[in-house]
């Protein structure tokens, strides 16, 4: 029997994978899920031996049943085979106090390319399998990594168009060259006056907008997304997870049904509800450990399971979690609310028309019982990747810094604990140069190659010379002119 994907918010929205991954958002601005998620169970029993691509096989196959083997096998091999630094897509590294989880081995060096690059090409095939005459356009709100890793993934992919908002001034100085140095003729990047929120508000508002919807279908496009509202981006990242698990298994580190926990950096919450996803088919996580930055509205609400937008947005070093709504969270309460849609769907109200919710003791007790967290501030990251460099020789970037500073607070003695690497160092030269060997005022791409002199850490071959690349994107705009925006650049691309 196929899975069905049904919306957060009601469930007589419903879909087959392939429109899910297609559509990206449910028309009723709610996320797809499955309702019954514990039935794509996953046998870890015969996992110790399996590399990367044949887990993410078999994860996709549980998800995806709508696609063939030979569909999803194709995808796979499309998605990482050559593409990453590393054969093991995802190495897995030990210090003193945790294992590191390396995500940021991929094209752009930040853990969006798991996901992505398979979304590229799951898309790619679900056009082709449904002999879609139609274009997709994908409209993508990043705080960062997910923009360029979108743009990377979608880049003269045929029969998609993409479009790319980022905040102005809210993403590093090497984050934002990533973006507007990138070429291809099915895209547009531009930036924004106002933060993440912003833009992924207005995104998902579009999403809604019948009006503007009935604009692009005359001109035979389809809306999709590339953020972690995709279910067809989000489910490629349980892989890692299993994969972790599979290289401590054959490490002889655990054995068989023994738990552990993941560390997880995040601001959307996707990352980590990949996590959860992971825990629901069979794979044996004792606590998910939520780690914010000083806009700690997730710490806030799993320990009080109050959600409260309703404060200052601060820019901190790690930007990429600079976020207030985060998306994903939906997700995970339609599951631990019982698959309540109209539950959901009113909490998504409140918060929209109120700037907060407040869950039930018993939605807050089965949350708590899977997840657990933290929060590091400015001062905090910075000092955590000094003090792991000077034991282990190793540089955090500062989001993986952020969770490494929350696992060694309460650090689990009796569970091996992993810490998600969320992106390389050399994404943010600036405060992880600072934060080794004091502030200095070079810019960032000088920063590398003095990072790279005193540390030895090599630097990605495609963040070698970003600096000399030509910009093609210098758009800017007012947030409230993003969907005006959309109408006049899709006909350019």
């Amino acid at each position: 029997m196929k899975k069905i994907y049904e919306s957060t918010r009601n469930r007589n929205q419903k879909a087959d994978a392939t429109k899910a991954i297609l559509q990206g958002l449910s028309d009723d601005g709610g996320l797809f899920v499955v309702r019954d998620i514990e039935q794509c169970s996953y046998d870890i029993t015969k996992l110790k031996d399996k590399d990367y691509s044949t887990i993410a096989e078999e994860i996709l196959a549980l998800f995806f049943d709508d696609f063939s083997k030979e569909e999803i096998k194709d995808c796979v091999q499309q998605a990482y085979l050559g593409k990453f630094e590393k054969d093991e897509i995802t190495p897995i590294i030990p210090l003193h106090d945790a294992y590191v989880l390396e995500l940021f081995r991929g094209p752009t060096s930040a853990f969006k390319d798991v996901g992505l690059q398979m979304l590229s090409q799951l898309t790619s095939s679900a056009l082709y399998k449904t002999k879609a005459d139609y274009d997709v356009l994908i409209l993508t709100a990043t705080s960062g990594d997910t923009g360029k890793a979108a743009l990377e993934g979608f880049k003269d992919v045929e029969h998609t168009k993409i479009i790319v908002f980022y905040p102005n001034d809210g993403v590093s100085k090497v984050q934002e060259t990533q973006m507007k140095t990138q070429t291809g003729k099915n895209l547009k990047v531009c930036a924004i006056n106002g933060n993440f929120d912003d833009a992924q508000t207005a995104i998902k508002q579009l999403f809604v907008d019948q009006e503007f919807k009935a604009t692009l279908a005359k001109q035979n496009i389809k809306l999709s997304s590339a953020n972690s509202i995709n279910i067809g981006r989000l489910v490629p990242q349980i892989v890692y997870y299993v994969y972790a698990y599979a290289c401590l298994l054959k490490q002889g580190v655990i054995e068989v049904g023994e738990e552990v926990n993941f560390i997880v950096p995040t601001g959307n919450f996707g990352d980590i509800l990949a996590g959860y996803f992971a825990k629901q088919i069979g794979l044996p996580i004792h606590k998910l450990v939520c780690a914010s930055n000083d806009n700690h509205v997730l710490y806030d609400f799993i320990q009080t399971g109050i959600y409260d937008r309703r404060r200052d947005f601060l820019k901190t070093i790690s930007p990429s979690m600079d976020i207030l709504i985060s998306s994903n969270l939906e997700r995970l309460l339609y599951y631990a609310s019982g698959c309540d849609n109209a539950y959901v769907k009113q909490l998504m109200e409140d918060l929209s028309n109120k700037g907060y919710y407040q869950v039930t003791d018993d939605v807050l007790k089965t949350i708590q019982k899977d997840f657990a967290c933290g929060y590091a501030t400015n001062a905090e990251t910075e000092n955590t990747i000094k003090a792991v460099y000077e034991l282990d020789r190793y540089v955090l970037d500062p989001h993986t810094a952020v969770a490494y500073k929350v696992l060694l607070d309460d650090k689990d003695q009796e569970h091996k604990n992993i810490v998600l690497s969320t992106a390389s160092p050399y994404k943010f030269t600036d405060s992880v140069y600072s934060a080794l060997y004091g502030k200095v005022e070079d810019d960032e791409f000088s920063l590398m190659k003095k990072l790279h002199q005193k540390t030895n850490v090599k630097i990605p071959k495609n963040l070698e010379n970003i600096d000399r690349l030509e910009i093609v994107h210098e758009d800017t705009i007012e947030k409230e002119d993003m969907k005006k925006y959309v109408l006049d650049k899709v006909k350019e691309i």
